[in-house]
């Protein structure tokens, strides 16, 4: 059976009481140390479900956890010494603790030396917003009743939970007008792992080659940056050398889709039409790519617009 991590990122609305947080992108990667409780059971294949309390953001699988140290500030209460206090926004004094009932304007404080680690799992994402709330994801969890961060449940009946979905009729009237999204058909499958190996390799090598930089938009930070094929992975199930691009989430997306490609004729970006609405895209219409391109990359650039634009330039 496959473990899955249902784990808590709900950004700067997260009460982190006994540190300053993490710094999280769900899509890509989730940041902890060893200070969290399980902090070392997560791994490689694992499914990681991320929550933010109220309902899925979505999952994915671990191809990768980085792990490292760094100074870090912990904080606690004067009175009991204990790091479980809540800040409030509005009241004074400013914080409260959990467990003595101690009310304190500023928090004691010490440094630790922690392990760091860092789940990458990008590679095989699934938007989970609108699936399931959060009552039904702490069911789904060996303990549903924990109160800690990182919790461990059976991937396959979080599997069974999706799938359960597709019996909903998006289409309910008496849903208040909202349309219930789907999962993925089928769920998601371990397959999409092994079509995928190399993956962060290639990424790696990516941004050895360019640095951080989308190869249309130009530089971007490393956590919004995907290792973009140039062909079908999924025809060709192999990284060929200069086969692939840093490309930034979105614009990784529309290429797939053929919706942004570069003119094997001109050399420049072209735009479809039905994005030239949105500025942010319409602004690299015509443009010369930010990546310096080999003539491997411009071969399968080529390639990539026969397949997409071909059929539809007059």
């Amino acid at each position: 059976m496959t473990t899955a991590w249902l784990v808590l990122a709900v950004g700067e609305e997260r009460q982190h009481g006994g540190n300053d947080g993490y710094d999280d992108d769900p899509s890509q990667h989730y940041s902890w140390d060893d200070t969290v409780p399980n902090h070392a059971n997560l791994k490689v294949g694992d499914v990681i479900a991320l929550w933010d309390k109220k309902e899925l953001l979505g999952l994915g699988v671990i191809s990768e956890i980085e792990t490292g140290s760094e100074v870090k500030t912990l904080y606690f209460c004067p009175e009991c010494k204990r790091a479980d206090f809540k800040r409030r926004k509005k009241l004074k004094p400013t914080c409260v603790c959990n467990k003595c009932g101690a009310q304190f304007e500023e928090p004691g404080s010490k440094t630790k030396t922690v392990v760091t680690y860092r789940s990458r799992h990008g590679e095989v994402w699934m938007d989970g917003r609108g699936l399931l709330t959060g009552p039904e994801l702490r069911a789904l969890c060996d303990s549903p009743r924990s109160q800690l961060s990182m919790r461990p449940a059976r991937w396959e009946k979080l599997r069974d939970a999706l799938l359960a979905l597709e019996d909903l009729d998006t289409d309910d009237e008496h849903a208040g007008g909202d349309t219930v999204r789907r999962p993925i058909a089928g769920g998601h499958r371990m397959a999409n792992v092994k079509t995928r190996q190399g993956q962060p390799a290639f990424r790696k090598q990516l941004l050895k080659d360019h640095g951080q930089v989308c190869a249309f938009t130009g530089p971007a930070p490393a956590a919004a940056l995907q290792a973009a094929h140039l062909y079908s992975f999924a025809e060709e199930s192999e990284h060929h050398d200069w086969g692939g691009l840093l490309l930034r989430n979105d614009v990784h997306s529309l290429f797939d889709r053929g919706q942004i490609a570069v003119d094997p004729d001109t050399g420049l970006i072209d735009v479809d039409e039905e994005l030239l609405c949105y500025p942010a895209y319409a602004e690299l219409h015509g443009k010369i790519p930010r990546a310096r391109l080999r003539p491997e990359h411009e071969v399968w650039l080529a390639a990539h617009w026969r397949t997409h634009r071909t059929a539809t330039t007059p």
